[in-house]
This record gives C-alpha cells, structure tokens and sequence, in this order.
C-alpha cells in the first residue's frame, strides 16, 4: 500500500529527499512533467496545454522530528524539535539518527533518581537526550555530527476495524491521495506538489504557488482529532471515523467560499460523510499558497489524526478512502463546471 511505504519513509523539515525519491518514483510515470524546484518542492503536471482553471493540489512531505545540537563526553546526543512536538511523550521513544539510520532511544533521569517538583511537570528538551549505545564523545562522532537530524522508528500497523497507527500521518495521507489522484486524468491543468518545511514555517508552498500561478488550490493535510475522554464534545475538533473535515477557518486562512460549497456539494451528492473542524487553532500550507502573488482563493481538506505531532498517531482508513473519493470527485465536477 502506498500510503504505508510513506508512513515508513523519513523526510524531517529540510531533509525530505527520501520521501520526495519515493513520490517521484510512484508518480513519474503518470504525469506529464516533474521537477523539483530550489526550495526541494516536488512538483509534477498534466494537461497544462487544457483549458479551465490550473489547479494546485498541495500536501506537504515533511514530518517533526529532532536535530542533534550537541554531543556530551559520554557520547549522550542533546538535541531540539523540528517542528512542534509535545515534550511529555519523547522519553524512552525509539528513534533513528542520522543519514545511516543508526538506532537510538530517548533517554532522561530515571524516575527514582528525580525530586518530587521535577516529577510534577514534563522534562524539558535540555534535560532529554539520545543513547546510541556508545561510551564517549569519540565513540558518538564517528556515526553523527551536530546538525543531524532524528526521526522516530515507528512503523505503519493495522490495529483492525480499519484503524491503523504510524507516524507521519501529517502528512503522509496528503502526499499518498495526491499521489493516487495522478493516475487520473481531468480536463483542466492540475498541478501535483509535494511541499518542504511545513511544519515549520509554511516555506516551500509559497514558494511553489508563486511558480504555478494557480487558480486555485486545495491543500490537503492531516489534522487534530481530540474525540478523547478528557475533552468534551464541543472541543474534539475533529472526529476519527466520521469522514473527511472540511476547514472553515485557521490561524493562517479563511477557506474560499466558493470551494467549500463545491466540496459540500459534492460529498452531499454523493454520499461520502464530511464534517467541520471544530476549531481555528494552527494553521497549514494554504496560509501561504493563499497569499501568493495578487492571491489564489484556497481551501483545505483534512484527516483526521489521534495523537498528532508524537511518535506514533491513529487513522481510519474509511476516511482515507472517503477523503480520497471527494477530491476527485470535486476534481471531475470543477472540469465541468469551474470554479
């Protein structure tokens, strides 16, 4: 399964070459142009010579994960995060270091060793570290160097019922539906991109959107499912199991109402449940595609994700499907259509 060979790629915030080698590779066969652009956007087309409107489909490659800041004499690895991660779940968390993938775990003062106000409130990053299993400084520089970067182990599972685990689903399950959607043809320009550095800053999508031009754009990204216990109805943002969310507004964008209403139209049409995210908090690649040039009217489509932005998050693959089937079919209805 595609999405599964994403999951288990690495691609952190600026190195995302071998997730970006993998799309290409799945991809290049059906498109009718691809390149990847200075900032390491991966970019591909079809249909540029038709009419109607140029179409950007964007999801970005790249996952959080942890770049290494310093080497201690016992050949400890200090390090911070690459995009926003919650402290309190890194500790005793596998990983894999460096270019070489060398295995490591993330270690901190044991417990029976920590004073009572330390054990009230999460390790901060500067009292974390990765073991490599080495017994000096000497030792450690022969397999990392500062600037490295550590991505977690984790790999894709099926737990049943149609839920799955991995990490990266932020935004894997973007790059994977994008990448099924190339093997269709619609009648209009589309553009398929797979943007860099998301996670921390929105870089590569406005970069991308400035070259295409596009008419409009339709991000697609996974997102905050809180349908937990300790949060009430009102506060899940979205919900695992009940379809595709639909973004009405974020931190970066408020979501053209045209595209909703088409989306909407298109799910009611057809059958495939959606739902509202429940909530403004973030932001993702259509805050910067929106703004590109004199502006592109945009819109998002999200998965929903449990335990997003960890080593490890929860998917259902009915969504997936279902999320998969709305863009293209809101793809077929804007050839005949428009905008």
């Amino acid at each position: 399964m595609l999405l599964e060979k994403m999951i288990n790629a690495t691609g952190i915030s600026s190195r995302e070459k071998e997730i970006r080698d993998l799309i290409r590779e799945e991809i290049k066969d059906n498109v009718d142009e691809i390149y990847t652009d200075k900032m390491g956007n991966l970019i591909a087309s079809k249909g540029k010579e038709k009419d109607g409107p140029k179409v950007m489909l964007a999801a970005h490659m790249d996952e959080v994960g942890l770049m290494i800041t310093e080497i201690t004499s016992e050949g400890l690895l200090k390090f911070q995060p690459v995009g926003g991660i919650d402290k309190r779940v890194l500790v005793s968390k596998p990983v894999l270091v460096g270019e070489d993938k060398m295995a490591g775990v993330i270690g901190a003062k044991a417990i029976h060793l920590q004073k009572k106000s330390e054990r009230d409130k999460p390790i901060d990053f500067d009292n974390l570290y990765i073991d490599i299993g080495v017994n000096s400084k000497k030792e450690a520089e022969k397999h990392v160097d500062l600037g490295d970067v550590a991505v977690f182990s984790t790999k894709y599972e099926e737990l049943g019922n149609g839920r799955v685990i991995g990490k990266a689903f932020d935004d894997r399950v973007g790059c994977s539906i994008i990448a099924e959607l190339t093997e269709y043809d619609f009648d209009m320009p589309v553009y398929f991109v797979f943007t860099v550095q998301e996670e921390v800053g929105l870089r590569g999508a406005g970069v991308a959107a400035f070259d295409i031009a596009p008419d409009l754009a339709l991000v697609l990204e996974g997102t905050t499912a809180a349908d937990v216990p300790e949060n009430k109805e009102h506060r899940y943002s979205t919900s695992v199991g009940k379809g595709p969310a639909l973004t009405l507004m974020d931190r970066t964008v408020i979501a053209d109402k045209n595209i909703l209403t088409g989306l909407i139209e298109v799910a009611e049409d057809n059958g495939i449940d959606y739902q509202f995210r429940r909530t403004d908090a973030g932001g993702n690649d259509a805050g910067a595609i929106s703004l590109s040039r004199e502006g592109v009217p945009s819109a998002v489509i999200s998965l929903p994700c449990r335990y997003i932005h960890s080593p490890l998050s929860l998917i259902d693959l009915d969504d997936y499907n279902k999320m998969s089937k709305l863009v293209k079919l809101y793809l077929e209805r804007l050839a005949r259509k428009g905008i």
